[in-house]
């Protein structure tokens, strides 16, 4: 070896010792964390299925940065045309985790999950399946018990529990004309009244805008292929707005029931997951670009990001309006724009120009994010926490599913409704960088634990579940419905299911 190879060596040692110490520091595979749904794709069913891994050294201390080299990871096994195909996506957070999720189409058998550093076995692996694998297109539905077991939900959401509270017993036979009734303004409100029968999907909506049923179709189809939902009836609200108000006149006997995306202090709306976070969950790996899995990729590291808040949105509340005129007067901690003039035409000429949109992986190319209110709650706010930025969120009566269990200070940083501690808020998190790291890695965290694709499906079955326990009218199919019907790739009551599948 001539001096200059060895030259080389030296400094790519040199290098390694600098960036990741020691060699106490070096990743230790079989100490190396490994865990998630993906694991069990047997039992837990999803579009697509996916798990976490996180670098350990040889002391056994969890890594805080992307270790030097790349994990492999592959799947073995055999489907009816032989070996069984699947999509592989690798998710560096920067924070020494990734996430791995994976899509299988078709029907898999003698699985082993194969993962790798540095070409040695990451903990257990490799992780053998001894069971079928199906596809989330397959029907092939569990016990509703078994299912939440499998999937290891948690006991009833405690926002679940306060949704409720105010319906302990529900006959829609006596209550369903009135609802309708109440609620039939075409121009301003669409609803649905939803049947599930049998594990069976039957609707009937009215109003002008009943597009959005489609959300709510699709939902219903991909939980009746995995679970045996209880028999059901309810209302969905398609609009945003949240309906059944509290105050002035109200029946008797309590509010009207109705199903939101969005609950409000002043309503008694039961909320499930939005249908943005459930349609990125549905469509994991598949035609939507953003979910709650690719925004957790790093991108733009913290110490790499422009010291600025980041917002683009359209016009759909004033306090829009006044986050302009807070960015012209602070250029210096603001970038913020108006990407669409609707609810405020009249003032273009004073809050625009507009600007393009950009992608929202661009974003996080900022160190802050704000969160504030569109004509709702912004539907936004999971994949602003789930980035690696942290998030201002406005103070605000709407809330999503999971609001509720965000703690300000620990999660994001809160500012008053009309902006007027902003600024204030801002320049305390220039001054303790540190800290505001450190809430953005919690909020993140909280994501890990609380907004994954396992998590929206846990809280769909767990609402609709205990919802049958309060209708003491029977469930029937109601004259005028229409069937949503499945168009499954598979069926697991089949014995030959490897040769139907490949028909």
């Amino acid at each position: 070896m001539n001096e200059c190879a060895r030259t080389s060596i030296k400094l790519l040692i040199l290098f390694i010792l600098l960036k990741y110490g020691s060699s106490s520091k070096l990743v230790d595979p079989s100490k190396s964390l490994v865990w998630g749904p993906g694991l069990k794709p047997d039992k837990i069913v999803l579009p697509a299925r996916y798990i976490f891994i996180h670098a350990v050294d040889r002391d056994g201390v969890r890594f805080r940065k992307s270790p030097p080299y790349a994990y492999q990871v592959f799947i073995e096994g055999q489907s009816g045309v032989g070996k069984c195909p699947a999509t592989i996506n690798f998710i560096d957070r920067g924070d020494g985790s990734a996430i791995v999720r994976y899509k299988i189409v078709r029907v898999c058998e003698k699985i082993e999950l194969h993962i790798k550093y540095n070409g040695s076995h990451v903990a257990k692996s490799p992780y053998i399946i001894e069971n079928t694998i199906y596809p989330e297109k397959c029907y092939c539905p569990q016990h509703l018990s078994t299912w939440l077991y499998n999937n290891e939900c948690s006991n009833n959401d405690q926002r679940i529990e306060l949704d409720l509270q105010p319906f302990k017993q529900v006959n829609f036979s006596n209550i369903r004309e009135n609802l309708i009734k109440k609620y039939d303004m075409p121009g301003s409100v669409s609803i649905c009244n939803y049947v599930v029968k049998n594990n069976e999907i039957y609707r009937k909506c009215y109003g002008k805008y009943v597009g959005y049923s489609m959300f709510m179709d699709a939902t219903l189809l991909s939980l009746t292929r995995v679970v045996k939902l209880p028999d059901i009836e309810f209302f969905l609200n398609l609009g945003d707005w949240p309906l059944s108000k509290k105050g002035g006149h109200q029946r008797t006997s309590g509010p009207y029931p109705i199903i939101s995306w969005c609950g409000s202090d002043d309503s008694y709306d039961i909320v499930l997951p939005t249908h943005d976070i459930t349609e990125a969950t549905l469509e994991n790996m598949g035609r939507v670009m953003l979910d709650m899995i690719s925004v957790q990729k790093e991108i733009y590291p913290w110490i790499e990001k422009k010291e600025k808040a980041f917002w683009r949105g359209r016009d759909s509340r004033y306090e829009r309006l006044h986050l302009i005129e807070l960015a012209r007067k602070h250029p210096d901690l603001f970038n913020a724009s108006i990407t669409n003039f609707f609810f405020f035409r009249d003032r273009e000429d004073e809050f625009g120009p507009t600007v393009k949109h950009i992608s929202f992986l661009d974003f996080f190319k900022y160190k802050y994010q704000l969160n504030i209110d569109g004509t709702v709650a912004a539907y936004r706010l999971p994949y602003l926490l789930g980035g690696n930025s942290l998030v201002f969120k406005q103070n605000s009566p709407f809330y999503e599913h999971f609001y509720y269990k965000l703690v300000p200070n620990k999660h994001f940083v809160p500012f008053k409704r009309d902006l007027s501690d902003l600024v204030d808020k801002l320049r305390w998190a220039k001054a303790h960088d540190n800290r505001a790291k450190e809430i953005m890695e919690t909020a993140r965290e909280f994501v890990q634990d609380n907004l994954m694709p396992v998590n929206i499906y846990c809280y769909h079955v767990q609402l609709f579940n205990e919802w049958s326990k309060r209708l003491v009218s029977p469930v029937t199919v109601l004259p005028g419905m229409e069937r949503v019907k499945q168009d499954v790739k598979c069926d697991c009551r089949e014995s030959n299911h490897i040769a139907k599948d490949e028909l």
